[in-house]
């Protein structure tokens, strides 16, 4: 039996009594503040999040708990904000001698993960511009350093299109037949009867440069091409359903478009938040949660008809930010302890974890002396008694304990993922090698929804979970010693298997073993670390890796890096290259099943 299970079972007649003054009435109101109309969703990179990092300071200087730095509680980073459409979007068709001009957002429209600048060059039709195993748009044609012409959706369309039918698939794709930029026109015939209108510029999932122009216009402004070329867009969708054989051709020689596209992307300085309760020796224990949400929802919602309107965020994630700061006001009420701790609420969680990635990476206390890192995502609506507590595989002794404590709190605890990896802010501590606990009470219709009020959180079962983190840090901070890291081999089921991976998706494609680091700045996807035993490990890849080039296509996001991978399949080797300290490392991965 492990040495440091012993250790913590000896402490448990350490454990704390119930906080009684952990008060469903007073959390809720907390919750109902920062679901507030006046915090308008707390977008990163809003006035309305840094009022709500001076609300949270507020309640740590009203605890007696001093800022965890001496610059105050407020850490800054800088996140690069989404896109704004500038003053120099332009369009033009020359057909032989014709030159005419394109007019901006009533016939076309950039999306927002294109690049700012030219392009130019002749065009090809490709379809729908999607390339898989059965159908493959850019097979017989060459695109290279021409405008592809694509259809939006996908043949024969169903209710939930798939992966490859995505916007950032399609710019993908383009990219790596090395077209010069993409334009996108509505696949009518499939919406018959409705309206030709365009995306809009906010309104689309992607990277935040897709290396490519991306363009969309309306369909009256390239049928002229059609009809010259002997073609009608109708019969082409009809003829691709029926026999699912691509229709895509080059137009004349004659015909072709210049453009430029302009995006501007302000740099912006936020805030995590960070208050420091000491012990008795340097050690702590870390209780977080990100306290950012949607703003109004343009990004990310699962509700895009409602962009614009605004996005609460009650339980995703103003209940755990109300956790965290409840559990600072029962803490600083108690007796000095062993060990201290760091109550951390992150912004930019919805952005790709960014500000647990920043302070992960510029840490106030040394991470070494961490003893585990508590992580509160979505604690606000417990259903059945069901709590999922993620990484409890990550430290020695942590199951033991949760197991041990939780029958007090009549919580039933899943399991299923254990790993310490998944899609919230405990994910940058396991990469640094800290035990992580992941606190959460499942997904519900109201995700990323304007749905997601305050009114809709039962503050009595979320006190329970708080009850339960309360006797969890109370035990890490008082053991003899603190949990060991243990490096979780990978899941049998994959990648994201589990409730609670689920908020970021599960996997597609063949198994690599990768964890991408979320950071700004970096051309490639940098690997915050590689699983252990994983494809990537046993070729040589390990954490700070930046991957540029798999199977030999360029790899410039995460986007880029997924739409590769899913083209392979399990069996299946290819040659990896990565920059490591500024050098290039190649190995071959053998990928395996993801099941």
């Amino acid at each position: 039996m492990n040495r440091n299970f012993l250790l913590l079972a000896v402490a448990a007649t350490a454990v704390a009594a119930t906080p009684a003054s952990l008060d469903p009435k007073v959390y809720v109101n907390e919750v109902k503040y920062l679901a507030s109309p006046e915090l308008r969703g707390r977008l990163t990179g809003s006035p309305e999040l840094e009022r709500a990092a001076e609300w949270i300071a507020t309640k740590y200087r009203e605890c007696g708990i001093k800022p965890a730095s001496p610059q105050g509680y407020l850490l800054p980073f800088q996140v690069t904000m989404s896109g704004k459409l500038g003053s120099d979007n332009t369009l033009a068709i020359q057909d032989g001698g014709a030159k005419r001009p394109v007019k901006f957002s009533s016939e076309f429209v950039p999306l927002q993960f294109s690049p700012a600048g030219h392009f130019a060059g002749a065009v090809v039709f490709a379809g729908y511009g999607i390339t898989t195993p059965a159908y493959d748009d850019y097979s017989g044609i060459n695109v290279k350093g021409k405008v592809v012409l694509i259809l939006r959706h996908e043949p024969r369309e169903k209710a939930e299109l798939s992966k490859d039918a995505q916007f950032a698939s399609k710019a993908t794709n383009a990219k790596m037949h090395g077209a010069a930029a993409v334009i996108l026109i509505n696949d009518l015939e499939h919406h018959r009867g409705d309206a030709d209108e365009m995306v809009k510029f906010a309104a689309v999932d992607g990277p935040e440069n897709a290396g490519i122009p991306f363009i969309q216009v309306k369909e009256a402004v390239v049928d002229g091409w059609f009809r010259a070329a002997g073609r009608n867009v109708a019969a082409i969708e009809a003829d691709v359903d029926r026999d699912l054989k691509p229709e895509s051709f080059a137009f004349a020689a004659s015909l072709k478009v210049n453009g430029t596209v302009d995006i501007r992307r302000d740099v912006k300085t936020v805030h995590n938040v960070a208050a420091y309760l000491p012990g008795k020796t340097n050690e702590y224990v870390i209780v977080g949660a990100h306290y950012d949400h949607l703003g109004t929802g343009e990004r990310y919602s699962m509700a895009p008809d409602k962009a614009g309107t605004i996005h609460p965020g009650a339980d995703d994630n103003a209940s755990g930010t109300a956790g965290v700061i409840d559990l600072a006001r029962w803490f600083a009420a108690q007796p000095e302890h062993k060990r201290g701790i760091l109550f951390l609420n992150f912004a930019g969680e919805e952005e790709g974890l960014l500000g647990s990635a920043d302070y992960a990476d510029h840490p106030v206390l040394p991470l070494k002396d961490a003893a585990a890192m508590i992580n509160m995502d979505m604690i606000g609506r417990v259903r059945n008694a069901k709590l999922y507590v993620g990484g409890s595989d990550t430290g020695t002794g942590l199951r033991a304990m949760l197991d041990r404590l939780t029958p007090a709190t009549g919580l039933n605890i899943d399991y299923s993922d254990s790993s310490g990896y998944g899609s919230s802010d405990h994910t940058s501590f396991t990469t640094k090698q800290v035990p992580t606990l992941f606190f959460f009470s499942g997904l519900h219709s109201d995700y990323h929804k304007p749905s997601d009020t305050w009114d809709k959180i039962d503050g009595v079962d979320a006190v329970k979970v708080l009850e339960l983190v309360a006797r969890v840090t109370d035990e890490l901070r008082d053991a003899p010693e603190r949990p060991a890291f243990v490096r979780v081999a990978p899941n049998p089921h994959g990648e994201g298997a589990g409730p609670l991976s689920s908020a970021g998706g599960s996997g597609y494609g063949p198994y690599f073993g990768s964890i991408p680091d979320f950071g700004e700045g970096v051309k490639g996807v940098k690997f915050a670390d590689v699983r252990e035993g994983s494809p990537a490990a046993k070729a040589g890849f390990k954490g700070g890796d930046v991957l540029v080039e798999f199977d030999g296509k360029p790899i410039q996001n995460l986007y880029d890096f997924t739409y590769a991978l899913q083209a392979k399949k399990a069996g299946d080797e290819v040659l990896v290259k990565v920059l490591r300290d500024g050098s290039m490392v190649e190995g071959r991965v053998l990928l395996t099943r993801r099941q």
